[in-house]
């Protein structure tokens, strides 16, 4: 079920075919491109907030895992006090109109999946619209002191205070090579310019690229969720050994399932794109295995949920050096914005 197109994309940057290398006028070209509007917008362009704006993007296309890390952020700055609001881009969401702030009774196909998942999950305002710059307008109207935004690191119409760029680190950075040639966004040299690097679910070998500071963070698998009532269960819920039907519409399927087989359950792959719309069609199995999936996928499915469908609630796990540095960096950024 997974985009075929897509596929054969990922399959090129990150298992080193050489036929994109043919590519490579065409990645000079975009890379022109990107410098050239970078300057014109930070120039030109930028619009600056009177609260601290912090980014949680990535330099290559996919997932590397921001949402974990920036719903971490936002559970951060609520317990210190603060009225975070979250900015996104509301793939695969629709509303009636922008900026659309989020409500109890939105729905994914207004909002779109990742917004609603980081909105149940912590409580705090978020605020969907293609203009990021209309969202983080409308989210200091609305009382929010300090904003954090999901991607956007390459949209720089709108001014941030911190950036913190997310690196998947079972995947790293595929040949190593910008668009098309590679899924990079930017150069691996734009990691420099950031305040914070954090590497996600890394294996021991990985190192950062040189002269790079970078952070650990680890998802960790809390407990299993109904995706119909939204009741926990304990792990032990599914035994060991058990066969489940794992679907899974995210940037990088494998690692959902990677997670799965370290919970020791056998999971029956199936790929859907990201952002993908269910419809219960999607789940005609032949046979009435369980079904998991991850939270951002349940947001879809809760209407015509069965008994045996979940979602596992996982968490991000980062060390005490990255708050320490991380709420240092915002205290003297609090000052400035006084």
């Amino acid at each position: 079920m997974v985009n075929r197109k897509t596929s054969i994309w990922l399959d090129a940057w990150y298992g080193k075919r050489k036929w994109v290398f043919l590519l490579l006028p065409l990645m000079w070209l975009f890379r022109l491109i990107a410098i050239l509007r970078r300057v014109c917008l930070q120039q030109f362009s930028q619009q600056t907030l009177a609260v601290p704006v912090i980014i949680v993007g990535n330099i290559s296309v996919g997932g590397t895992g921001k949402t974990p890390l920036l719903i971490a952020l936002v559970k951060h700055l609520q317990q210190c006090g603060m009225t975070p609001g979250v900015i996104s881009r509301g793939y695969g969401g629709q509303a009636a109109s922008y900026p659309y702030i989020l409500s109890a009774a939105s729905s994914a196909q207004q909002s779109g999946d990742e917004p609603l998942s980081i909105f149940l999950q912590t409580g705090c305002a978020v605020c969907v619209d293609a203009d990021r710059t209309a969202a983080a307008r409308a989210l200091v109207t609305a009382g929010c002191n300090v904003l954090l935004s999901d991607d956007g690191l390459q949209h720089y119409r709108l001014g941030r205070s911190m950036e913190i760029a997310v690196i998947d680190g079972q995947r790293g950075f595929g040949n190593g090579f910008c668009l098309p040639v590679g899924p990079l966004r930017e150069p691996v040299s734009r990691l420099r310019q950031v305040d914070f690097v954090v590497v996600n679910s890394a294996p021991k070998n990985f190192n950062a690229p040189a002269g790079i500071q970078s952070f650990h963070m680890a998802i960790e698998a809390r407990h299993w969720c109904s995706v119909k009532t939204g009741q926990t269960s304990e792990l032990s819920h599914l035994a060991p050994q058990s066969r489940v039907h794992a679907v899974a519409g995210i940037g990088n399927p494998q690692r959902f399932y990677q997670t799965l087989k370290q919970l020791s359950l056998i999971p029956i792959e199936h790929d859907f794109p990201d952002h993908y719309q269910y419809q219960v069609s999607d789940f005609h199995f032949a046979d009435n295995l369980p079904i998991v999936m991850t939270e951002k996928d349940a947001v879809k499915c809760q209407s015509f949920a069965g008994d045996d469908w979940f979602y596992l609630a996982i968490g991000a796990q980062l060390p005490e050096a990255f708050w320490q540095a991380f709420d240092a960096k915002l205290t003297a950024l609090t000052v400035r914005h006084l």
